[in-house]
């Protein structure tokens, strides 16, 4: 008897706080769990409008799945991809951007999208340093952008973004063809200074770049043997003259212009050391073959007189 009773009380206090937590709902998860779709529609725009984007995004989600293949998708898809986009989920955003391009593709909002989307890629965009997948992205997503909408008022500004993400790209490619020289290896270091020049033609940091190649051609010869020091430091040479050319105004002029010198005074002292082995090879070279001259007499035998 006691025991039932136990088990009495113990159902009704769970029952007291089900009833009591059913009591506690916010009328937004009340609305949540309707059916009335209309209600839920006008307060995941209200709630948007005011900011509040976490819990639009909550309705939004619900309503999207709802509403599809109805003409009230067209605008929740719209609403639900900017408050992603709101909520700073760039890579959900982007997805749901090209989403409605791809589904609305003669929406009036179809533009916008598009460039969202592509302007979403800016936005995860990492620092120089890093990885620049997405930075290739932004700029491949940018570029279709104005190629389907040249005339359009966000052309400007598509334009401005994908030179501010070539600018990166062209500082990486910078950082890392300096990186070689700092690290010593001087090959490596001039020929990504030289691909760097040719990828990015335009590159504000050509100046820079043809002057560490003038470095890096000076010091890879100067580290080099003796019988190829002459040919890496002609070529130093030669990228010396070309940046001198290049850049009169340079204030890398007098460093280059030393680069020079001292490269045509290692060819000269190279050539000497060259020419003063080449007699001590040869007087080698004579001494052993009139070695092996003695020892061959030493070892012809002598005939028996008859």
């Amino acid at each position: 008897m006691f025991k039932n009773k136990r088990i009495i009380q113990t159902l009704a206090i769970l029952l007291l706080v089900a009833v009591g937590f059913s009591g506690c709902k916010s009328k937004f998860e009340k609305l949540r769990a309707s059916n009335d779709t209309g209600r839920k529609y006008q307060e995941a725009i209200r709630l948007y409008n005011n900011g509040k984007y976490t819990k639009a995004l909550v309705l939004f989600d619900d309503l999207v799945k709802l509403y599809r293949g109805r003409p009230e998708a067209e605008d929740l898809n719209y609403y639900f991809a900017f408050t992603n986009y709101k909520l700073g989920d760039y890579a959900t955003a982007r997805f749901h951007f090209k989403s409605f391009t791809d589904t609305y593709p003669g929406s009036p909002k179809a533009e916008e999208c598009r460039y969202m989307a592509a302007y979403c890629y800016y936005l995860e965009s990492p620092v120089y340093s890093l990885d620049q997948d997405n930075t290739l992205k932004a700029i491949e997503s940018l570029q279709l952008f104005l190629n389907i909408y040249p005339e359009s008022d966000r052309a400007e500004e598509a334009s401005g973004l994908i030179n501010d993400l070539r600018d990166k790209l062209e500082r990486k490619s910078y950082e890392n063809a300096k990186l070689y020289l700092d690290m010593g290896d001087y090959l490596a270091a001039v020929i990504a200074f030289e691909n760097s020049l040719r990828d990015y033609p335009d590159t504000k940091y050509a100046e820079l770049l043809e002057y560490y190649k003038v470095e890096a051609q000076y010091k890879y010869a100067l580290n080099s043997s003796d019988r190829r020091k002459e040919e890496r430091f002609r070529t130093a040479i030669e990228f010396s003259e070309d940046f001198v050319s290049d850049y009169p105004d340079s204030k890398y002029i007098k460093d280059a212009n030393e680069f020079k010198s001292d490269s045509e005074k290692k060819i000269v002292a190279v050539k000497e050391t060259l020419a003063a082995l080449a007699v001590l090879q040869k007087e080698a070279e004579e001494r052993m073959k009139k070695r092996e001259e003695e020892q061959t007499l030493e070892e012809t035998p002598i005939s028996p007189q008859g």
